[in-house]
């Protein structure tokens, strides 16, 4: 690949700057922060934030000065940093290294579901194709397919471009949510998947044990080719969070070039089943998560479904350690049950920032009600915003929200 020297000079620039980020002191110290935050060691909430679809206003297009879109990918992801440690100064922790995932697709799940959207990005209908129950017989494993010789092109790439500054590595990418629900609704429908539970459970359970057992399989290709790679570093891990610890990998037979999910965190959730009970969602799907969660060294669970309902259930999970609390949960009952026993990771409403005129007192009033509950019951405290579509081209609300949460922190903790 041939690279314009001034993309190459702008590109090296950029690495240089995130490279000297890496070494900054309060990296260090947000550091372990994070390792204690992760090994259940009582503190202050560690504060996040993560601008996600709120990116395009940040950072517009126009800001990126190359032209591959390969090469504009690395470049948003160096600014993105820059961006974070100048203007959001939130928690965040940066590893003085360049990650690239392994170049991978799904073979799919043998059966299309057709989708119709509005737009890019807004809603989509689809129409699941599982229609009978003997429909069951023509699914096929999901499988990954990870193409390693682009993947090692892109990493020489990267390596020739700025590695003697920022070490490249193949990190990530592979693994996010383990849960097998989103398949399970896109394939079956989500009406008829909850008529399930009482029409035709058996074949439900059916149902879920191929899915289940499909996901096994590719975590065994994926353990056996050797395409795992850790995420006990500043990697995103659950629905927001930072992996940062000292208890992975597990130091029994671990070998770097063949990293195990017991090595790793992992991840699960259920947001499309918020509607059903406590016990159905064990009966039917969590269940039969266990044989897969069981086999990660520390766990994530939830992302936006308010759990406080059914979390006696969810604290089944082997090794669970994060659980994301969303601002539907009942901050109270959640904190009471969790205490310090569990991370209890709050995501506050995005919608805040979304709003046609931001209300900073309201957010600071809720803040300050969650780290009070939060404080009173003795947990271990996160604060996560996430889900940010859009902040009404208004950047500033980005690093005021942060303000908000650490002068709320100050208020309650301090």
């Amino acid at each position: 690949m041939m690279i314009k020297a001034e993309e190459k000079k702008i590109m090296r620039n950029l690495a240089k700057k995130v490279q000297e980020i890496t070494t900054y002191p309060e990296q260090e110290e947000k550091r372990k922060a994070w390792v204690n935050h992760n090994a259940l060691v009582k503190g202050i909430p560690m504060i996040l934030c993560f601008p996600e679809g709120a990116w395009r206003e940040l950072l517009p297009p126009g800001t990126l000065k190359t032209s591959d879109p390969i090469l504009q990918e690395w470049e948003q992801r160096l600014r993105m940093i820059i961006y974070t440690h100048e203007i959001i100064k939130d928690d965040q922790v940066f590893d003085p290294f360049f990650n690239i995932g392994w170049i991978h697709k799904q073979t799919g799940w043998g059966m299309e579901i057709p989708q119709h959207r509005t737009s890019d990005l807004g809603s989509f209908r689809w129409d699941p194709p599982l229609k009978e129950t003997g429909d069951l017989k023509k699914l096929r494993p999901n499988r990954i397919e990870v193409d390693e010789a682009e993947t090692c092109k892109w990493v020489e790439v990267a390596n020739d471009l700025f590695g003697d500054i920022l070490p490249v590595r193949i990190r990530g990418n592979v693994l996010g949510s383990l849960s097998f629900t989103r398949a399970a609704v896109m394939l079956r429908g989500l009406d008829q998947l909850m008529m399930d539970m009482y029409d035709n459970p058996d074949w439900l359970r059916d149902f879920v044990t191929f899915l289940r057992n499909a996901t096994v399989d590719w975590l065994n290709s994926l353990e056996s080719g050797g395409y795992l790679s850790l995420n006990n570093e500043a990697d995103y891990v659950g629905s927001g969070g930072l992996g940062i610890t000292r208890e992975l990998p597990r130091i029994a037979g671990y070998q770097p070039a063949n990293v195990r999910c017991s090595d790793m965190w992992g991840f699960a959730e259920a947001q499309e089943l918020v509607g059903v009970s406590p016990e159905m969602l064990y009966e039917f799907f969590l269940k039969y998560m266990l044989p897969i969660l069981e086999r990660f060294g520390l766990n994530c669970y939830g992302c936006c479904e308010p759990v406080h309902d059914r979390l006696q259930v969810i604290k089944k999970i082997p090794n669970l350690r994060r659980i994301s609390i969303s601002a539907w949960a009942d901050v109270k009952r959640s904190a009471q049950e969790l205490k310090d026993k569990y991370i209890f990771s709050y995501k506050p409403n995005p919608a805040a920032l979304a709003a046609f005129k931001i209300d900073k007192e309201t957010i600071r009033k809720d803040l300050v009600r969650v780290m009070k509950e939060m404080k009173e019951h003795g947990c271990i405290p996160e604060v996560v915003m996430k889900d940010t579509h859009t902040v009404r081209n208004e950047p500033q609300r980005i690093q005021g929200w942060v303000q908000i949460a650490k002068d709320a922190r100050n208020e309650v903790y301090y």
